[in-house]
């Protein structure tokens, strides 16, 4: 119940990738045959990860380590690129922290960075987005769905807005891409962030979205792989695995994606008929594969705890920030207090999930949380 956090890699993806470790090896900027045959396999993969997108040419898609790098590279490349036509950047108070953090490091070098809140159900305000610009806008950032709760975004409305002030337009897709339909082109997106792992292909690959016309500046200089944004030699296994998952994922998506909305709407249901216990998120507008609960009066580290001694796995939050005891930055935007958002329940599915496994959590975590609530000092009464 954690797929959010990672993702197996489906049988039929390892399959395609298995030769390039060994057998395939050569490097796709070698001219000799073996060379020009590794190029040709990573352009086929570049074309299947543009067609999962609706991006019009596979050269749009430049290859990268994983979804940090590509939104590192579209957040850092494209402020540092339109630096002359101003300096303030527009994002949410939800995103993940590797938006985040780069926009904290581009405040120390002088742009100003604007948050922009969300409702208690994580949705944002087309109309506080428009307030927030400034004649110094040159980006705007935003989430297509939140990946701790579910929220989905409405990017097309914002699309508008940056399209018509002419503010180049990064959308982090990683939550997103392969649960909904994301087309670059209808939605109007300048950057798209693109998971591989999040897909079911392995870790170590992801991919940028970059629209005809709009620049940025590159983060890796080298040899001039991926048309110069991208330096390095290619992970030719990575990139062949996340081609061959988003060709997958683009056959498969719609037929999944309703089965684990019943799944997701049965743990919604049953899980929310106990005693104190709130979903976090928009309750129809949100991904498939994401229920997330806050429960009163207990820890989510706790009630952990409780699911894995009994053989389910889930989480609190982002695994990204789980290192530290503080609470989900996202939670809190939602207007939840320390000891609320400390009290989430994050289950995440995915394609290997059955209906016996949401039975199995139904039935074993009203007795997890019945127990904690009955040794915690916190009672109904002494919190909100």
């Amino acid at each position: 119940m954690d797929y959010g956090s990672s993702s197996p890699v489906d049988s039929r993806v390892l399959d395609a990738m298995k030769p390039y470790f060994d057998k395939e090896f050569a490097n796709p900027s070698s001219i000799h045959p073996a060379g020009r045959s590794a190029k040709k396999v990573l352009e086929s993969a570049r074309a299947s990860v543009a067609e999962l997108v609706g991006a019009p040419e596979p050269k749009n898609i430049i290859f990268t380590s994983c979804a940090t790098e590509s939104n590192n590279l579209a957040l850092r490349g494209a402020a540092l690129r339109y630096r002359k036509k101003g300096n303030h950047i527009i994002t949410t108070s939800i995103e993940h922290m590797s938006v985040m953090n780069p926009l904290k490091s581009l405040g120390k070098e002088g742009f100003e960075v604007t948050h922009v809140p969300v409702d208690s159900e994580g949705m944002l305000d087309v109309e506080q987005v428009k307030s927030a610009i400034t004649e110094k806008t040159i980006l705007i950032s935003v989430l297509y769905a939140n990946g701790e709760f579910g929220t989905i975004q409405p990017v097309r409305e914002i699309a508008e807005v940056s399209s018509d002030l002419d503010i180049i337009f990064h959308v982090d897709g990683t939550a997103a891409c392969g649960k909904i339909p994301v087309d670059v082109e209808k939605d109007n997106i300048d950057l798209l962030t693109i998971s591989s792992n999040d897909i079911y292909g392995p870790k170590g690959a992801g991919a940028l979205y970059i629209k005809h016309g709009v620049g940025i500046m590159p983060s890796i200089l080298g040899g001039g792989q991926e048309y110069g944004m991208r330096s390095g030699s290619e992970n030719i296994p990575g990139i062949i695995g996340m081609g061959k998952a988003a060709e997958l994922t683009r056959n498969e998506m719609k037929k999944e994606s309703e089965r684990l909305s019943g799944l997701r709407d049965k743990l919604i249901g049953d899980i929310l008929k106990m005693e104190y216990t709130h979903l976090t998120g928009h309750r129809t507008e949100r991904l498939a594969n994401i229920a997330s609960f806050r429960f009163d009066f207990i820890e989510g580290e706790s009630i952990i705890l409780g699911l894995n001694s009994r053989g389910i796995y889930a989480s609190t939050g982002s695994a990204c920030s789980s290192k530290t005891l503080e609470p989900s930055h996202a939670l809190i935007a939602l207007g939840l207090k320390h000891e609320e958002a400390h009290g989430s329940l994050l289950l995440t599915l995915g394609k290997f999930n059955t209906e016996e496994d949401a039975d199995y959590v139904i039935e074993t975590l009203p007795g997890i949380v019945e127990r904690l609530r009955s040794m915690s000092p916190l009672k109904p009464g002494k919190v909100r």
